[in-house]
């Protein structure tokens, strides 16, 4: 039985409580709006326990499987997905690119599949200086030939390599190529509230035990909630219920005691994640009053990604040092000496396999085995640009799942140029590997969605683009979609960067607040009151 629950009204529901949902709630909350946030999962607990083995990713409380993706395409097999305060960003690496100017033209191959921007980099550019600020990202510049211009420095500087980042640094440019420093989403610098990273290497794939990766739980929710965002845990959202052409109410579920209640608000912004975002609004049927209804859960990218470890002859004095701080990108725009054409993507120094996935992987002795041989390994993964294919989506079945809502299926597959950009990062990682003193290298693919984007994309054609220019949903005046879903093309570089400053150029246009006031985000930190909030 549904019922609506006895509290007041919001100004504002977000569904999500990562990048896209976090961000775009800045402004609101900055504005006075009162903001309530849903998030299926709860907070995650910091401490020692976080640099075992066990903390990686899939093998961590945090990776649920009670409602799981059925993936088809490339890969046939299930997925389950992250849920807790912060979302994925918990456990990302905490890297923060920017798309690069270029990425906002769309090449032949994306306009052919109808990705279309309908804005351009100088539009988002005081967007990421905002973001950049308010996440906490350090890095440097005038390294990277590709980076776009920027209207501020960074206001954080790196620290000194680790000595396996000076040793692919120095690999890559003995191979006559330019490495840059990675800019990361982390804190170095200690303080009477926040401990500076200590540099180990269990950081990609694992929350920090120290709270220094300045990820959206760490770095936007606590001063979001201390201005009154109201953020409630363990709460699934798993309807909209739609009223002429708005949102009236989000249906939810508690998911630990199974209440279902009906929350209401003058605004819905859902950034739920580029799989669960499509999974909700077709499983509430909403794709049949937009105009571009056929596209939503379509045009699904997650980056045609790889990574290829270096096996060393012996065990690396690095081995338990920060590896993820060098990025290659020589190739990004391609290369005359490439076997394919175009934008190929950017290559990355990575850690070695995480050893609770290898044990958890292979059985007995021999995971044991493969575990010991982690020290002897490093990694650069390729992030090699993939185009948007109207096979790929989401959809829902007729069955329901754990939560009552319609099954959601998944299919994605690569198209050939796709995995050729990959095979062409490859080679250059292998290069760089070996000169590195690597005396053999082993590629992996990358079959998880953690770059997952595309499946409502924005764009000017009403017809093919779910999505307005503002991240409004065509067709329900009151709705935006504020995710990785949103991005009309995949680029060639980490994705969390710019769905952080699309959501918050998003809630500044909802809020009606000053892009200049949003570009210089210190001053409306200080207005955030100290009011009073209660999370569950």
């Amino acid at each position: 039985m549904m019922r609506a629950i006895d509290t007041p009204d919001y100004d504002a529901i977000v569904i999500g409580s990562g990048f896209g949902g976090a961000l775009a709630a800045y402004p609101l909350v900055s504005a006075g709006w009162r903001v309530l946030m849903l998030e299926r999962g709860p907070w995650v607990e910091r401490g020692p326990a976080n640099w075992s083995p066990e903390s990686v990713r899939d093998l961590s409380p945090y990776y649920d499987r009670t409602t799981p993706y059925n993936i088809s395409g490339d890969d046939r097999t299930s997925a389950g997905a992250v849920h807790c305060v912060g979302g994925a960003s918990v456990f990302y690496g905490g890297v923060s690119l920017r798309f690069r100017e270029q990425d906002f033209h769309p090449t032949t191959e994306e306009r052919s599949a109808g990705a279309a921007w309908p804005f351009e980099y100088d539009e988002l550019e005081r967007f990421y200086d905002a973001a950049e600020r308010l996440i906490g990202v350090a890095g440097e510049s005038g390294v990277d030939s590709t980076e776009p211009w920027r209207s501020n420095p960074y206001a954080a500087q790196l620290p000194n390599l680790s000595r396996i980042g000076c040793r692919i640094a120095d690999a890559a440019e003995r191979l006559g190529l330019t490495p840059f420093r990675l800019p990361l989403a982390i804190n170095y610098r200690n303080n009477a509230s926040r401990k500076a990273c200590v540099g180990c290497s269990t950081c990609d794939c694992y929350p920090c035990a120290v709270s220094a990766k300045n990820d959206i739980a760490t770095s936007i929710l606590p001063a979001l909630i201390a201005g009154g965002l109201e953020l409630r845990g363990s709460t699934a959202a798993v309807g909209l219920r739609v009223k002429g052409t708005t949102i009236e109410g989000v249906e939810c579920v508690d998911t630990r005691t199974r209440q279902r209640l009906v929350l209401r608000a003058s605004h819905v912004i859902l950034a739920a994640g580029a799989l669960a975002t499509p999974h909700l609004l077709l499983s509430s049927g909403l794709q049949h009053l937009n105009p571009a209804g056929r596209y939503v859960g379509r045009m699904l990218m997650r980056h045609c990604n790889s990574i290829v470890f270096g096996v060393f002859p012996t065990r690396l004095d690095a081995a338990r040092e920060f590896h993820k701080q060098v990025g290659i990108n020589d190739l990004y725009f391609g290369s005359a000496d490439a076997g394919v054409s175009g934008k190929l993507g950017t290559i990355q120094q990575i850690h070695g396999p995480p050893p609770g996935l290898v044990r958890a992987g292979l059985p007995g002795v021999l995971g044991r085995g493969a575990a010991h041989m982690i020290g002897r390994m490093t990694g650069l993964i390729n992030i090699a640009t993939d185009a948007p294919q109207f096979i790929n989506g989401v959809s829902v079945g007729a069955s329901t799942d754990a939560l009552g809502m319609r099954r959601a299926e998944v299919h994605h597959e690569y198209t050939a140029h796709d995995r050729a950009r990959r095979r062409e990062l490859e080679r250059t990682s292998r290069r760089i590997l070996i000169e590195a003193g690597a005396a053999l290298t082993v590629t992996v693919p990358v079959r998880t969605f953690s770059h997952a984007l595309g499946s409502v994309r924005t764009g000017t054609d009403p017809h093919t683009a779910p999505l307005d220019s503002a991240l409004r949903f065509r067709g329900i005046s009151n709705l935006l979609i504020t995710d990785g879903s949103c991005l009309p093309t995949s680029a060639g570089v980490n994705p969390s960067l710019t769905i952080a400053a699309m959501a918050l150029r998003a809630g500044a246009l909802l809020a009606g607040v000053d892009s200049q006031q949003i570009a210089q985000p210190e001053p409306v930190l200080h207005r955030i009151t100290n009011r009073h909030m209660v999370t569950t």
